[in-house]
């Protein structure tokens, strides 16, 4: 018998080791009674003894961790490998989440709770190692709400005091657009919707860097932003072959979902490029819409930062004060021998009433559309005129001595009149 004992049954010696699912058992031979099972971990003093004991007298007992938690960090372990993450992230990952398990708030919560404080602590890693992903990919990963899931995420950069840095955008779309399938030919995609991917990217970063400067990213998800900008992008590189095809379409094509609000950011980059095209001598003329404005995209992109201070400019400025960059928008017509003697004898000389109108500003989203709010509705008055007044009131409404006269002669006049008792 390795070791010594007795059955604490029947009292024999005859102690024996069986090895029952891989794992070491002491058995009694005689009675047939387990004397130890689920052997885990070891004490000092026995592993000098080379004797194995029971979980439940081994070292580990008070390392207990409860079946959430442990589902949690299986989960935190499956979610990085899904997103094939490098193992530095999945072991950081699980640190903050047996952090944040730690505090009594999330121990408490719900398993809704739990289940997004997993997709949470991979998005906080990612973040601080600037890896692309974001909040909306682990949400349809994970199923999970995205109020819910915002929430969560700074209430446990609060509670961890973690410093997390914002998500860079030209990195995002990288990523981003390399997931559109239209790269490469194939029986779902036409040939003449088939775009390189270098050309598309770059006039992808210029278009969401302008979306940017015009206030159309602030505040907002990316992820509508850019897959608008994606698609103009890939209208503008061969107009004449794309312009017939819709938002939808170009998200069935690229195998990506349709973000619900990237119909809103086309409209609203549209705008934009139609309040541009405004500024550029050559394209005044044409009369541009929301659909031809498309094929100048590329001029647009060449001269966007003059084109952005004019238009930001715009109304501001004194008549006639252009600087170098905004005289080389000015066309080979408009020379400089004729160009400077109209800005004299311009708009400003005609009757107010037949001056043309003046552009539209380029404000944010936010001022054009302001969100409507509920007016409350004033309390209805009920004052008829026949109300008491106070003592302290009344002397609000006396305008004349007579009338303070004959307020005081009315006072005395009534107190006499309580004074007297009733007759019999």
């Amino acid at each position: 018998m390795p070791g010594g004992g007795r059955c604490p049954d029947c009292g024999s010696t005859e102690l024996v080791e069986d090895s029952h699912y891989s794992q070491n058992q002491l058995v009694c031979s005689d009675c047939g009674c387990v004397v130890t099972e689920g052997v885990l971990t070891t004490t000092y003093t026995d592993e000098g003894n080379l004797r194995e004991v029971t979980y439940s007298r081994s070292t580990g007992e008070n390392e207990q961790v409860s079946r959430s938690q442990q589902r949690g960090l299986r989960r935190v372990r499956d979610l990085c490998r899904v997103l094939q993450l490098p193992p530095t992230f999945e072991d950081t990952a699980v640190a903050y989440y047996q952090q944040a398990y730690q505090h009594s708030g999330i121990r408490a919560a719900r398993l809704q709770k739990k289940e997004v404080l997993v997709g949470c602590c991979v998005l906080i890693t990612c973040r601080q190692r600037n890896w692309p992903l974001t909040m909306g990919t682990i949400c349809t990963l994970l199923y999970a709400d995205l109020d819910m899931f915002s929430g969560t995420y700074m209430q446990m950069v609060k509670l961890l005091g973690l410093d997390v840095p914002s998500l860079c955008l030209v990195d995002l779309v990288k990523t981003y657009c390399s997931s559109f399938k239209l790269f490469e030919a194939s029986p779902s995609v036409p040939a003449k919707y088939v775009e390189d991917k270098e050309k598309m990217l770059s006039r992808t970063l210029q278009l969401v860097e302008l979306a940017d400067e015009t206030w159309l990213v602030t505040g907002r998800h990316p992820l509508p932003v850019i897959t608008a900008a994606t698609f103009l992008a890939w209208q503008s590189l061969r107009p004449s072959d794309r312009l017939t095809c819709s938002l939808a379409r170009f998200c069935k094509l690229a195998n990506v979902d349709l973000p619900y609000p990237a119909s809103s950011r086309l409209q609203e980059l549209l705008a934009v490029l139609l309040r541009l095209a405004e500024q550029l001598a050559w394209l005044q003329v044409l009369k541009l819409d929301k659909r031809s404005v498309v094929a100048h995209i590329g001029d647009l992109l060449q001269h966007r930062h003059m084109l952005v201070r004019k238009a930001f400019r715009d109304g501001t400025a004194e008549p006639g004060a252009l600087d170098a960059g905004e005289e080389e928008l000015q066309g080979p017509g408009q020379g400089q021998g004729w160009g400077r003697e109209d800005r004299g004898h311009g708009s400003l000389d005609l009757p107010a009433g037949k001056r043309p109108a003046s552009p539209a500003l380029l404000l944010p989203p936010c001022m054009l559309k302001p969100p409507k709010r509920i007016c409350p509705t004033p309390p209805v008055s009920t004052v008829t005129g026949d109300e008491n007044i106070s003592d302290s009131e009344i002397e609000q409404y006396l305008r004349t001595p007579q009338e303070v006269r004959d307020f005081q002669r009315a006072q005395a006049a009534r107190q006499a009149a309580t004074s007297v008792p009733n007759p019999p």
